[in-house]
């Protein structure tokens, strides 16, 4: 799960370099030569081994953070690039990049370098979720905030939230794929030379000793992890009779302690065979002597086997058994979708045609995530330039490569939660903003999602005209399709977010007498300021079809974005206070609310992943 706004990953990449080395408190780094050992049959590191380090220095850099220790709860995805062989050198990073009431997000990246070329290489990266554990007496364990110093950081602290917000969904996302009938049933009946699924199964069971256990006493999360991707290659090797290769962990939680002397039964089978992949479930349980099973993880891994020029193979189908098969073989359908929609999301490029993305029911909580990321980090960004200013309203630019980039940003005595309110609906934007012509709700997604179609006057190639001469002029109208997310602060110092983006739909094709936009990324942020003011920043990432509106106030030969501003702050100040209709409507459904918001879901998790683990 990551996002970036459009534009090169190594121009970022770079640009991260050039800022000024600041050294983060939580930060741990682990440097391990890769030993035989510590190999498969191919004198390549095994990812168990792996996982087991990347865990080992993760839980220190939650430790260091928390003062007091903790446990892994959860994983989020592991898209593994490269493979590091024996006598390589693997380097590993891990800090906290934000602290929450009694959990952390804690960043790892993952490089291999080899000491006899002097090449560095990243291999992965991934976000894993620690829990602080209660002390002797009982008392929870408060975290202390994480202080952002480098842009890097910045943008990990606040795109960390959203992370959050979509590890509470991703178990909804599965079922309402399949309860939509969204995935295609496969009829595995007739494919020839089908492999039966049960000849994949894999029972392994591991005795939990000293060495395996952490310095809590407790089963150590990278063992765990390590002792699943052993059962899952078994599993995978079966079906493919060759020796596969692991690419791909999807998000996993712990679901509860274990500790030496536990036995943990591994079980694995493939639950679905594609052309070039293959994907495992894992399900590993505790018990002792006496007593039930305790169910620990569960884990679904996916393999490639590639020949020797490095290509993915062509691989043998997968019968399913019946019912409790032929689910995990739906499921397994299910997952691969969501993995292409959230790569195909969040790589896509500037550069490519169009430039929106199609939005369905099945991708929304990546659109969305996509979208409320990539204003946070347009906003994190360190460069910005003044351009221009009057009567306090700022003009600023970024440029990257090709890209510009502008903010607009003044301070209004609007509460922010009121300030948010205004903004957030769309279809207001036309009392106050020429550029809004007409908007248009769509549909509404749910709570903090929105469809919207812009309707936008016309810009002659001459530079800016006024809306009318524009309209009458060319006589063709330009509109947007985008989708509106908002976000209200998730802790103290956030901003209200509310970020635009363009999407396509089915429903709406681009129609005569209309030139069809797109919007890469835009929106406001709100921060409270002194005697509960509001500081609020427009952001809008300028696609060609945007950059004629602003072209000639960055050239300083027009200010009619300071106009637009200016009726915003007067729309904003002149509706400060609620309506009795809105007040009313506000009180009906603070007495009406019938489900739990993501943000007390969250809160929810916290505490049970505090008691479970303990």
């Amino acid at each position: 799960m990551s996002s970036r706004v459009s534009g090169d990953l190594e121009e970022e990449e770079e640009e991260e370099e050039e800022e000024e080395e600041s050294v983060n408190p939580s930060e741990v780094k682990m440097s391990q030569i890769v030993m035989p050992c510590h190999s498969n049959h191919q004198q390549e590191l095994s990812v168990g081994q792996l996982l087991k380090w990347m865990d080992s220095t993760a839980c220190l850099s939650a430790e260091r953070h928390a003062g007091s220790p903790c446990v892994t709860a959860s994983m989020d995805d592991i898209h593994f690039e490269h493979t590091i062989s024996v006598g390589q050198v693997v380097n590993i990073k891990a800090k906290v990049n934000r602290a929450f009431n009694t959990s952390m997000e804690v960043g790892i990246q993952v490089s291999c370098e080899d000491l006899f070329s002097d090449r560095h290489w990243r291999v992965c990266h991934a976000y894993a979720t620690f829990v602080t554990q209660r002390t002797n007496t009982g008392k929870k364990v408060i975290l202390k905030p994480i202080v952002p110093h480098t842009q890097k950081e910045q943008v990990e602290y606040s795109v960390a939230a959203e992370r959050r917000r979509v590890r509470m969904v991703h178990d909804d996302i599965i079922r309402d794929l399949l309860s939509h009938g969204s995935i295609q049933q496969a009829d595995n009946s007739a494919v020839g030379n089908a492999v039966a699924a049960e000849r994949t199964k894999v029972e392994s069971v591991e005795l939990v000793l000293p060495p395996h256990a952490n310095h809590q006493v407790n089963t150590f999360g990278g063992q765990i992890m390590a002792w699943m991707v052993n059962v899952a290659t078994i599993a995978a090797s079966r079906l493919c009779q060759a020796h596969p290769t692991l690419r791909t962990i999807d998000m996993f939680t712990f679901r509860g302690p274990s500790q030496v002397g536990d036995r943990l039964l591994l079980r694995a089978i493939v639950n679905n065979a594609f052309k070039n992949s293959i994907e495992v479930g894992v399900r590993a349980e505790a018990y002792q002597e006496e007593g039930p099973n305790r169910h620990i993880n569960s884990a679904f891994m996916t393999f490639e086997v590639l020949d020797d020029h490095g290509k993915p193979c062509t691989l043998p189908r997968i019968r399913p058994e019946p019912v409790e098969g032929e689910r995990r073989f739906q499921e397994a359908i299910a997952r691969k979708k969501i993995r292409l929609d959230r790569k195909y999301i969040i790589s896509h490029k500037q550069g490519e045609v169009p430039l929106s993305v199609p939005w369905d029911p099945t991708n929304q909580v990546y659109l969305s995530y996509n979208n409320v990321s990539a204003l946070k980090m347009l906003a994190a960004r360190n460069n910005w330039r003044l351009s221009s200013e009057k009567d306090k309203v700022s003009l600023y630019t970024l440029e990257q490569k090709s890209m510009l980039s502008f903010r607009v940003e003044a301070e209004v005595d609007v509460p922010p939660q009121r300030a948010f309110y205004l903004l957030a609906d769309l279809s207001n934007r036309t009392s106050w903003d020429t550029h809004y012509q007409k908007c248009e709700l769509i549909h509404r997604v749910d709570d903090d999602d929105f469809l919207y179609r812009v309707v936008a006057p016309s810009v002659g190639h001459g530079g800016l005209r006024s809306p009318a001469s524009a309209n009458q002029r060319d006589g063709i109208l330009q509109d947007f399709i985008l989708l509106a997310s908002k976000r209200k602060p998730c802790g103290i110092g956030d901003p209200y977010v509310i970020a635009l983006r363009s999407v396509s739909l089915p429903t709406h094709p681009t129609t005569e007498g209309y030139n069809r936009g797109e919007v890469l990324c835009a929106g406001f942020t709100i921060l409270e300021t002194k005697n509960n003011m509001s500081l609020i920043s427009y952001y809008n990432q300028a696609s060609p079809e945007v950059l004629p509106y602003i072209s000639t106030d960055i050239a300083g030969l027009s200010s009619s974005f300071y106009n637009t501003f200016c009726s915003c702050r007067q729309y904003l100040t002149k509706n400060r206070l609620p309506s009795e209709s809105e007040e009313q409507t506000s009180q009906n459904q603070a007495t009406n609310i019938d489900s739990p918001t993501i943000e007390q879901k969250v809160e929810g998790l916290s505490v049970v992943l505090d008691s479970t683990l303990l």
